[in-house]
């Protein structure tokens, strides 16, 4: 298993910590999108009474592992119960799916387990607007222009406020359930290359 950098530890190490790692299995594709949720939802959990800190860990191609720690098991559990854990759970819907949980306490299997994990960057940067510009451009381009040489001759009798409309709604909706998806699919290595090398160093050490 590949480890990222943890979080910081915020208190100091207690006598009974207790260690939660959380397992997913990430749709594919999506993984960009679950590591930014993973360390969103330890950023939020920071402000949790007793949060020691956590990192979000990845193991062969899609199984991915989200650890928090925690001061002690009764800080574990109300954060276990708390609404905003509740929030950030169902954010993950179409992410990732939750495969398992683990539960350990004390300081020496968490030490133990980031002894042997090489320290990676904290979450993949953004890539550069200009890519985003080319993406969101390849996107909207097609529909666009479809519809002004396809549709749009049929209905220069209505008003050009509905007219505009009609066109908005139509593309965006194309752009955001069928190109944009497939776009961010098929150039994910190039829009995130920093994730693909970990992922591909991941694969050489496993081979």
């Amino acid at each position: 298993m590949n480890g990222v950098s943890v979080l910081p530890v915020l208190d100091g190490v207690s006598r009974n910590p207790v260690t939660v790692t959380v397992a997913y299995r990430v749709v594919p594709g999506r993984e960009a999108d679950f590591h930014s949720w993973g360390w969103a939802t330890l950023r939020t959990s920071a402000r949790q009474p007793g949060f020691l800190g956590g990192g979000v860990l990845v193991d062969g191609e899609a199984e991915w592992h989200v650890v928090y720690r925690f001061d002690s098991e009764n800080s574990a559990r109300t954060w276990e119960n708390s609404l905003v854990r509740a929030e950030w759970a169902a954010r993950a819907e179409g992410l990732a799916q939750e495969t398992g949980r683990r539960s350990v306490t004390g300081s020496k299997a968490w030490f133990d387990s980031q002894s042997t994990r090489e320290p990676l960057p904290s979450a993949p940067r953004p890539p550069p607007k200009w890519k985003l510009w080319l993406v969101n451009m390849s996107a909207v381009f097609p529909p666009v222009l479809l519809f002004n040489l396809l549709v749009l001759p049929y209905l220069t009798d209505l008003n050009p406020l509905f007219r505009t409309l009609l066109l908005c709604l139509s593309v965006t909706a194309i752009v955001t359930w069928i190109l944009m998806p497939r776009l961010q699919r098929f150039l994910k290595k190039w829009l995130y290359p920093p994730l693909q090398a970990l992922r591909g160093r991941h694969k050489r050490r496993t081979a």
